[in-house]
Formats: structure tokens, sequence, C-alpha cells
């Protein structure tokens, strides 16, 4: 390499302590990028790639980034999880000696962004931290735009950190460096995070009030983990981080990531958005801090029946005054995001309008309170007291903040006049000089007679006397000074002119300066209001969601539902996002019973009948219970559950290198590890991903360990109608199926459950539906009809088989004949197989050892 610059010897210096992040290096009005950075930079923003010191044998890749416009391209590059290092200068130019010093000022990741631009104002941008301890791991949750802190303890192992992980909408995980390379690895491929480092983990005694209710010395070590790396990527103000909460897992109804995905609560399986989801039916809030609070009760449900039954009755007070209820949410539509704007106070990239923004909100708290306190509801008012704000706050910016200030605060215009002596001082002497320099320049007009004369001004010439070319013989001699030569014109100057010019701009630069300076003052004293602002931001968005839950229960005609500790029952039930899409609104309605002496269902029916369906829309209906919303349904009586389980639907997962049934296992596996007598499973076609025999042997093992070990309330759906026989020794299972009937050939599927097991499975019809060739759907028929009639003949043998093995057993003369005895060997393998097949700990094996086990049993069984 060719030797180096000073200049590029800063910035490779620099670069030594940013290598994984873009170095973004202030020269003059761009961000320069060099080497390794320019070349994926321009890459992945689409600009133009160049070359520093082009002669050179050895030129440097080069691109660029205007200083003004660079938040978008910083934007771009952390939604594709990237870092970005702002490097600026740090000293005057004028005053430096040789290279202007220049240090990094932020480390700008995707979990710590605060610009208004780059956050989805409807959801968190959480930062994680994960620590790991000899039995147990620390994750903790931070959301630099707000300053909440949240931490949870995980005591069941690695895949406890991943279904947890994946429950929050994280963008990047700090870890230690020593993590093994494949925890790593899985943190990477199954969660789509940008991992950072931060092996430092020494508590700063600054951060003491933040931790106080925290005795728990793993706790304490996690959360300084994450406060560590935000410090040192931040360098500025934290004074907005909120107190540490312990999430306490055993209060809410857990989520494993396959349930989230599967019940689609916040976005959608296939398109991943919000369209289609739970989310999207109920958000009705009007602000966004009340979405994001939404958002985080879908992903924790509570356990507490006191505090369901408390939001369900603030609920039901909504919903019962409507027009009290349409004020509230006009009200909110003026209330700006107080929880954000509280971060960007404390951070320091607050302005102007955002503080404008803040005393508007403000002045409608009061009318807010004055509306709850209209209601009957007695919850109702008890939140109408706790909405309260210092009036300090509004005086402070309404006496200091003009009512439509400029974005920039440096650049003045945002203090009112009279706010300060000073600032007044110069802007009078301001607005007096350029009154001067409008009656010079009629003045002047009117001596020399040019009419078209004028007096302007620029940031590298100040004020000049402009006349044309034209008008140039009408000039008195030596009235001016030149000062410029234009192509139509020329500029001149005067004495007095360049006197007042001075006195102008010395009172419009301290101007400038001090309205900076006073901004600052003001932000510096709202800062202290910041954890009032906070509280009130929560109570503001605990109105807005329940006011939210009424709003949709009207709509959709949603009822109340009451709990019990025995049994559930269903009237009528919907499903809430299904009878949203369907264009006809046709939507057929069942009734859903668990109770101690059916606490299985055993659902069989076609494909497309509704099965998926039914089975979906119970664990919303529970999920929407335990969030205190109505739920869809004519009536419901629902229990607490402290777990919900599903395998729905099929999907591999290639990055993990398994199949469709490998991940079908895994999830039945998770289900029936952690389920408890209070949990909810819903299986769903369990064993499609193998053999016939192995699905269904799986299936009814699977049942009856439920049935025998778990008792969870459980609904299984499948095509092995074999199943259907176990309500015949399973005492407290109970089949149940979709109805379907033919009409002229064709299927009609009619989407009501019925007691009792479906006769036929139509899977030929179903694919008559899918509008296959009819020589194909005949071919089909008569395959189908072959197979039955080789079944039928290969029970008959098998009946004589047993009959004949009947009477050998008495010792009488054997009748068998050669195939008759070849029925019988196999007989014996077969029982052989089965006794095998009855001996296995399933629930001891891992997935491969099963998968080789099953393997082993279908080599012996198809000898």
């Amino acid at each position: 390499m060719a030797k180096q610059t000073p200049m590029m010897k800063q910035y490779l210096n620099i670069k030594k302590s940013y290598k994984d992040a873009f170095l973004f290096f202030r020269l003059g009005d761009f961000y320069e990028l060099f080497f390794e950075d320019a070349i994926q930079a321009a890459r992945e923003l689409e600009i133009t790639l160049t070359k520093r010191d082009s002669n050179s044998p050895n030129p440097v890749p080069m691109c660029g980034v205007p200083y003004h416009s660079a938040e978008n391209y910083i934007k771009i590059l952390i939604e594709k999880g990237y870092k970005v290092a702002i490097c600026e200068q740090v000293e005057d130019p004028k005053t430096a000696k040789g290279v202007v010093k220049r240090e990094v000022i932020q480390l700008i990741t995707p979990g710590t962004v605060m610009e208004k631009a780059m956050l989805n104002e409807k959801e968190n941008n959480y930062i994680a931290s994960l620590s790991h301890f000899d039995s147990s791991y620390v994750i903790v949750y931070s959301d630099l735009s707000t300053g909440e802190n949240q931490l949870a303890l995980i005591e069941h192992g690695w895949d406890g950190v991943i279904h947890e992980l994946y429950n929050q909408p994280i963008k990047e995980i700090v870890v230690s460096s020593k993590l093994p390379e494949e925890l790593q690895k899985q943190l990477k491929s199954r969660l789509h995070v940008t991992l950072s480092y931060q092996d430092e983990v020494t508590f700063n005694a600054e951060y003491r009030s933040l931790c106080e209710n925290i005795d728990d010395e793993r706790l304490l070590t996690a959360f300084s983990r994450i406060l560590n790396y935000v410090q040192h990527t931040q360098k500025r103000s934290l004074d907005h981080m909120q107190q540490a909460q312990v999430i306490a897992l055993q209060h809410h109804l857990s989520l494993d990531m396959y349930s989230k995905r599967n019940l689609e609560l916040t976005e959608t399986l296939m398109k991943k958005e919000k369209y289609g989801s739970l989310l999207w039916v109920l958000d009705k809030t009007v602000t966004a801090m009340g979405s994001r609070m939404l958002k985080k009760w879908l992903e924790r449900p509570l356990l507490n029946a006191q505090e369901i039954e408390k939001r369900l009755q603030i609920v039901e007070g909504f919903y019962a005054q409507f027009m009290e209820r349409d004020a509230i949410r006009e009200t909110l539509k003026s209330v700006y995001d107080l929880e954000r704007l509280a971060g960007r106070i404390a951070f320091g990239n607050v302005n102007a309008r955002d503080l404008q923004q803040l005393k508007s909100s403000l002045q409608r708290i009061p009318v807010l309170k004055q509306l709850l306190q209209q209601f009957s509801q007695p919850e109702l008012y008890k939140l109408a007291d706790q909405l309260y704000i210092e009036p300090k706050i509004i005086d402070i910016l309404e006496a200091s903040i003009v009512d439509d200030p400029p974005i920039s605060i440096k650049e003045g215009g945002i203090i009112k006049d009279g706010y300060n002596e000073q600032l007044d001082t110069y802007r009078d002497a301001s607005r007096n000089g350029k009154q001067w320099i409008a009656e010079l320049e009629q003045k002047e007009k009117q001596a020399t007679g040019i009419k078209s004369l004028k007096i302007g001004y620029n940031r590298v010439f100040g004020y000049y006397i402009e006349v044309t070319k034209a008008n140039l013989h009408l000039l008195p001699e030596g009235r001016y000074e030149r000062k410029q030569t234009l192509t139509n014109a020329e500029r001149y100057i005067t004495p007095e002119l360049k006197e007042k010019e001075q006195l102008i701009l010395e009172a419009e630069e301290k101007s400038v300066e001090l309205e900076y300076q006073l901004f600052i003052g003001i932000r510096e004293q709202i800062k202290v209001f910041i954890p009032e602002l906070q509280r009130l931001a929560e109570q503001v968005s605990y109105v807005d969601v329940l006011q939210g839950f009424a709003t949709v229960s009207e709509s959709n005609n949603y009822v109340r539902p009451t709990f019990d500790k025995q049994k559930l029952e269903i009237k009528q039930s919907r499903h809430p996002v299904i009878e949203q899409v369907m264009d006809d609104g046709t939507f057929v309605p069942n009734d859903i019973t668990l109770d101690a002496q059916n606490h299985i269902l055993l659902i069989t029916g076609p494909n497309m009948s509704g099965k998926s369906t039914y089975m979906r829309q119970l664990a919303l209906t529970v999920i929407m219970g335990q969030i205190g919303c109505f739920v869809p349904c004519e009536s419901a009586q629902l229990l607490i559950f402290d777990q919900i389980f599903t395998r729905i639907g099929a999907a591999d997962d290639l990055v993990a290198g398994q199949s469709t049934f490998m991940v079908e296992m895994l999830e039945a596996n998770h289900a029936i590890t952690n389920a408890t007598e209070q949990s909810l499973i819903l299986f769903d076609e369990i064993g499609r991903g193998t053999s016939t025999y192995d699905g269904m042997a799986l299936a009814q093992a699977i049942i009856e360990y439920i049935h025998n070990h778990i008792q969870a309330k459980t609904l299984f759906s499948t095509h092995y109608h074999e199943l259907t026989d176990l309500a015949n020794t399973l005492s407290h299972l109970k089949n149940v199926h979709v109805r379907a009937e033919e009409h002229e050939g064709n299927v009609v599927f009619l989407h009501q459950i019925k007691e009792g097991p479906a006769d036929e499975s139509y899977g030929i019809h179903v694919a008559k539906l899918a509008n296959l060739p009819n020589s194909l759907i005949t071919r089909a028929s008569e395959i189908l009809k072959e197979l039955e009639g080789n079944m039928e003949a290969k029970s008959e043998v098998k009946v004589k088989a047993e009959q004949a093995a009947s009477v050998e057993g008495t010792g009488q003369l054997s009748f068998f004949t050669e195939e008759e005895k070849l029925v019988s060997k196999h007989k014996s393998q077969y029982e052989k197989v089965v006794q095998e097949l009855k001996d296995i700990d399933l629930f001891a094996l891992t997935p491969l050892e099963a998968m080789n086990m099953l393997y082993q049993l279908q080599k012996k069984a198809r000898k």
C-alpha cells in the first residue's frame, strides 16, 4: 500500500475500533466511506463507487453520501441489519493544527436507533442481551426509544431461550464473545437478528436507581451487559431509561414460538404482515403507544383472574357508553407519542416541533380525565384519578416555544419574543437593521432614478447594491464602491451599508446561537419530568387499548366471557379473523365444550371442511379472553390456561435442515414435554409426514400419552379414521366431526361440528374441487375401489388365520392352506413389532433416536 496521508491514517486508526460497522467519516458536507466499506455500501445503497488518488498505483475505493440526507442512507443499512458508526469533526477547523480531530460520536445499530424516521411507531424496537449462567439464562429487553427495561430468567434450557426471544420483536442481541459458536449460529439463523458483543459486565453505579428492586446477581450481571453496551455505543445521556421490570413468566400465559407463528397473533405465516393477524382485527387503538401496548399484551396474556376481570370491567364500561367513548377516541387523536417524545428529550435529539407536540398532548390530558369521569363504571373513574401531569411543564413550553417552529434547532426562529431579554435585544437590532436597509433601497432609487435598483444579500458577499448594466449610465460617478461584476449587472457597496451589515449579521449570529442555548436549557428543564411523562404515557396507553377493545367488541358483536375452573363451554364460537375477511359474511359458528369428562376432542372430517379453523378459533378466543377483551361468540365460559401448544400446518425448516415431519415431531415433543393439566394443546394431522402405519402409531401413542399422563385440554384432528376407535378405550376422549355431504357426485362442506366420527374423508372429492383433470379423478376412484377391495380380502384372510390359530391352539387338526400358514407367520412377526413398539418409551428418545427406531421397526414389519 502506498504511503497514507495524515487524514487516511486517522480514518484507518478509527476504523480499527469499528470493524463490524460502516464508518461514516465526515469530510465537509459529505460522509465518506473507504476500502471495503465503500465497496459494500455502494452495492447496498446503489450509489456510485469512485476512487481516491485514482492516479496512484493503488487507488482507494471510495463513496459518499451528503450530510443533510445521510439519515435515509443510514436507515437502509440499519434495516438490512448493519451497523453505522458516525464519525464527526470534534474541533473547529479554523483553530485546528494539522488534521482536524475526529471521533465516533454514535454507533447506530438495529437495536439502538432513535431517529423517528427509522422507527415503526406501532412497534417497540427492542435490543436484547443474553447472559448464560450455570443452569440458567437471563434475557434483558431494552427499548432505547421508550426507555423500557425488562428481564426474564430462563430455567428451561436453550430451547426456552429460543422460544422466549422469538416472541419479542428484537432486532439485535448482545452476547458474550465466549458464547459457544453453535449457539451464536442458531441465534442468527433462527431469529434473523444482528449479533453484537459485550464482555464488560461490571455494574455502573450511575444506574443503581434502575435496579433497586433486583437482588439476584444473575439479573444484575445481565442488566449490566446491556447497559454497558448501550452506553458504549450511544455516548450520551440515558436519563430516560426506566426501572428494570422482572418478567414473572409464570404469571403469563406461555406461547412458544410455534404457537405464536401458527396462530398468526401479530403477523401472518406466509406474508409476514399485520393484515390477516389477530392484532390486525383487535387494533382499534388511536395512539402509537397504545398500539405498542396491545402488541405486548397479545404476546403475554394474563393468568391472574383478578387483573383479567378488572380489564373486562373497564371494557364493559366503555362498551356501555358509546358517546363518551367516541369523545375519548377523538381526544386521543390529539395525543402524540409521549413515550418516544420523552426518550428523544433525554437522548438529546428532540426538536422544537417535538416540544410543541408534547405541549399540545399534555393540554388534552385534563379533557381526557374529565371524559373518564363521565362513565358510570367505577374502574374508569379510578383511571381518571391516575391521569395527572405537573402544570409547570405546560407553562414552560407555553412561555418559550413559538406555535409553529422550524424543524432545525440551529437556525433560529424557535423561541418566543419576551422569553429572554438579551434575545429580544438582538432581534430588535436585526429587525431595525433590515428596516434601515429597506428604507435605504427606496432612498437610493429616488436619488439615482433607477427604479430597478435593489439591495440584496448572500452568504458569500453579504449585503450589496445591484444595478443592471442597462442603467449604469444613470449612476453618478463615485457614488458607490464596486464589489462584484455579473453578466447583466454590477454590485456595489458603501461604507454605511458595510457598517450596517456588520451590525445586522452580528445580531443575527448571536441571536441564533442564543436561541440554541435557550432551547437546550428548556430541554433540560423538561428532562426533570421524564419519569412523570413515562407514567402518564403508560396510563394513556392503558385507556387507549381498553377503549379499543370496547370499540372492536361493539363492531364485531363480541361478548364478555366468564371464567370457570372446571369447564370450558363456548356457544356459537367464531374465528375473529376469518369472519372479517370473508366476502359473503357467511362464517358458520360452532359450539366447543371441554371439561373433566371430555378433555380430548378427536376431530375427523375432510380437508377444507374447517377442522383447523375450529381449533385456531378456540385458541384465539382463549387469548382474547386472557388479555381482557370480549370474545366472538354468543356466550363463553372459559378456563384460564397456563400454556397453549399448537401443531397446525406443515412447514419445512430448511435453514435448520429439518423436514416437515421433523418439525412436526419437534413441535409435538415440545408440547408433551412442557404441557400441564392446565394447558391447551392443538394438534392438527399429526403423523402425515411419514408412512401410514408409522403416522397412525405415533398419533395414537401421542393421544394416549396426553390422555393418561398430561390430561391437558386437547383438540386433535386426524385423517386416520381408525383412531376414532380410541373413544372405546380412552374414557376422556370424545369423537366429533365436521359435517360434509355428497350431492350429485360433489362434496358440500357444511362447516358444522357434530358429535361422532366422520364416515368418509372425501379426499378425491377435494381433488375434484381443485380442478384436477377428469381422467385423473376417474383413475383415482378406480384405484381407491381396488385398494378397498384388497383391504377387505386381506381382512378376511386375517380372520381365517386367527380362527385357524385358535383351532391349532386346542391341539386339533390344522386345515391351514399354504397361504394361511404364510399369513400366520406374518401375524407372528407383526405381533413382535407391535410389542416392540409398545415397549418403547417414546418420550425418553431424542427426535433422531425416534426416527431411527421407527426405521428399524418399519424394516421388520416389511419382511
